[in-house]
């Protein structure tokens, strides 16, 4: 079976308004608002990051906004790491312009790799959290900030050892961190195996045992006990999605690959919040449909519209959608030039 890396969806329009920037008049802003059409998601606000340097955050996060809004209705304020001076595409940059948004988002998708973001920044994240608001984490996210000692919000990098933040966002909001690969990078994939939670799960509607398939291998996860297993990950002997699974103790026991729990930071005034975390969601990996849909099915959970959750989410693509392989690029491979507004075009 070939796996689906291209898709063309009937065209809809695309509502692209973006916000205030203070550059000049012939310079995109540094991020797009998608103003959703009609659906179950009218009125509600999701706030969507990317900022990977290997997945193609850049390309999945745009399309999941696309659906949401277009397919669903949501309004989706979509963020990428660019350039200061140019407002251009490139993760490999520590700057997010726009998480302001964050004051008035229902729901935050969040997909970044060891980010050290500037405080004025970092603190539109930690204001959200420390109000308990709902997360989203895709694949990166469980080290999603990399913060030297010593810096303001230091205590939520990936490598953290203060007393009740340790292991940093990741561990303390989605529950788990960076750890290591346990499949073979670039070589095994990951088919998706429900649990018994996972199967009861909403965010699992429409979605069979086995359907899930990514070509990025499964981490090392262990989240904390109170956390809601939902899925594990199935090492697949090639990242084909008609792969037998690898012999041996990498399936025995599968590592869980999606789950859901409740956070809430130490400090004072914290509020508890609900997470959803997947350790897959690369580019790739959502070209497959049944991946897509628990993406979809997750913001829907997120947003507080899990009874709304269709039977079989339409998680048609919208435009064309051909995600490329992920590795690392070196600084001077991203193509220059590429704003936000380019990659909705």
């Amino acid at each position: 079976m070939k796996r689906p890396y291209s898709f063309i969806a009937p065209a809809l329009v695309l509502l692209v308004a973006p916000s205030v920037w203070p550059a000049a008049a012939d310079v995109d802003p540094p991020w797009v608002v998608l103003e959703g059409q009609d659906g179950p998601g009218k009125g509600k606000h999701i706030v969507l990051v990317s900022g990977d340097q290997e997945y193609r955050s850049e390309e999945t996060i745009p399309q999941l906004a696309k659906i949401l809004a277009n397919r669903h209705g949501f309004k989706c304020t979509v963020l990428f790491t660019t350039d200061p001076k140019t407002g251009t595409v490139n993760p490999n940059v520590n700057n997010i312009e726009g998480l302001d948004a964050l004051k008035t988002a229902d729901a935050l998708v969040l997909f970044t790799r060891f980010l050290d973001l500037p405080d004025r920044q970092m603190k539109h994240i930690v204001d959200y959290v420390e109000a308990g608001k709902p997360v989203v984490g895709l694949r990166t996210a469980t080290h999603a900030f990399n913060i030297g000692g010593g810096k303001t919000y230091a205590r939520f990098g990936n490598g953290s050892t203060v007393k009740g933040y340790e292991g940093g966002f990741g561990r303390l909001v989605l529950g788990e961190k960076w750890v290591a690969h346990h499949g073979a990078h670039g070589k095994e994939g990951t088919r998706g195996r429900l649990t018994e939670a996972g199967s009861k799960s909403p965010i699992f509607k429409g979605i069979k045992d086995g359907e899930i398939f990514g070509t990025t291998d499964v981490y090392v996860a262990d989240p904390p006990a109170d956390s809601t297993i939902l899925l594990r990950g199935e090492v697949t002997e090639t990242l084909e999605p008609d792969s037998k699974p690898v012999a041996g103790k990498k399936n025995d026991p599968m590592m869980p690959v999606a789950w859901t729990r409740t956070y809430q930071l130490p400090g004072e005034g914290c509020k508890p919040g609900k997470a959803f975390t997947t350790t897959m969601g690369a580019s790739q990996d959502f070209g497959f449909e049944a991946t897509r849909r628990m993406i979809v099915n997750a913001c829907y959970w997120a947003a507080g519209l899990e009874d709304k959750i269709p039977d079989k989410t339409n998680v048609d693509v919208v435009g064309e959608y051909k995600p490329t392989p992920f590795r690392f690029k070196k600084p001077e491979e991203w193509k220059p030039g590429v704003t936000p507004a380019a990659l909705f075009k």
